[in-house]
């Protein structure tokens, strides 16, 4: 069992269940156009899934938004968000979307100051050969911001909605 922190937070740094989400605001691309999307805007109105992935260009992470855009209207239904978020920068992410896109959820750039919301939830990778990128990880984020799921997945695996609806569905 991991030990529990100051705030509850656990002490390799990932937010605990039940916390409070730290609030952020980032660049993002929403459905093609730049934009600023800030988390705590959502609050009171819709649950939040956030989607951390490693890189753009990587085949697992194009799997991921692809899925993720599929089931786009059932997230919506709920009514929740799905929001992805890199340590790319908002260029690389524009870039990348008119290859694979277009995705209509925010794709938000942890780029500057580099992968410091990635780092207050917990999974941005401080050492070995991939430092500076995220773990990728899904948090969901309930109307009254708080934390009531959270999974690291392998780095070569695309995180699937399927075991987060269930979730979003319960809230």
């Amino acid at each position: 069992m991991t030990p529990i922190g100051l705030r509850g937070v656990l002490q390799n740094g990932m937010v605990a269940l039940g916390e409070e989400a730290p609030d952020f605001e980032l660049p993002a691309l929403i459905a093609g156009v730049r934009k600023r999307w800030r988390l705590s805007e959502q609050r009171g109105q819709k649950s939040v899934v956030l989607a951390f992935y490693p890189f753009n260009w990587q085949t697992e992470s194009a799997q991921q938004m692809a899925a993720y855009q599929a089931q786009r209207s059932r997230v919506l239904a709920i009514p929740a968000e799905t929001v992805a978020i890199t340590v790319d920068s908002i260029m690389n992410t524009t870039a990348w979307e008119h290859e694979i896109g277009p995705f209509e959820f925010p794709m938000c750039s942890d780029f500057w100051p580099h992968g410091e919301v990635c780092a207050r939830y917990g999974v941005l990778r401080e050492s070995g050969p991939w430092a500076g990128a995220s773990d990728r990880a899904v948090f969901v984020v309930d109307r009254e911001g708080r934390v009531v799921f959270r999974k690291v997945y392998g780095w070569d695996e695309a995180a699937s909605l399927d075991e987060v609806l269930p979730v979003l569905k319960r809230i």
